[in-house]
């Protein structure tokens, strides 16, 4: 039993007690509970529903865990012969969610 959702832009996949690692979002704190009403397809084993362009009725219930860093990116600029080097680092802030309810309407 799983969803696709839409969430701050993007889509994931969402199964009952799995982790996503969402798009930061400041305003949440550990132990919130978050609603996604956008559910784009719901599957229950044996069925597949696609919406047009949400699946209505349906809606996946998660609660935030934690903030947190993606591992570093390194970024290298070079221009051979103009003595030109730039290293510079990323890393990109991330919302994990534990997904504990889906309703498939």
């Amino acid at each position: 039993m799983y969803a696709i959702i839409k969430a701050l832009g993007k889509q994931f996949r969402a199964e009952k007690d799995a982790t996503l690692q969402l798009p930061y979002m400041e305003e949440k704190q550990p132990g919130d509970v978050l609603t996604f009403d956008e559910v784009l397809l719901t599957s229950n084993g044996d069925t597949i529903t696609a919406g047009t362009p949400t699946v209505a009725g349906a809606k996946v219930t998660a609660e935030v865990v934690k903030h947190g860093k993606e591992d570093k990116i390194y970024v290298f600029k070079f221009k051979r012969r103009k003595n030109y080097r730039r290293k510079t680092g990323h890393r990109q802030k991330f919302t994990e969610v534990k997904i504990t309810d889906l309703v498939l309407g």
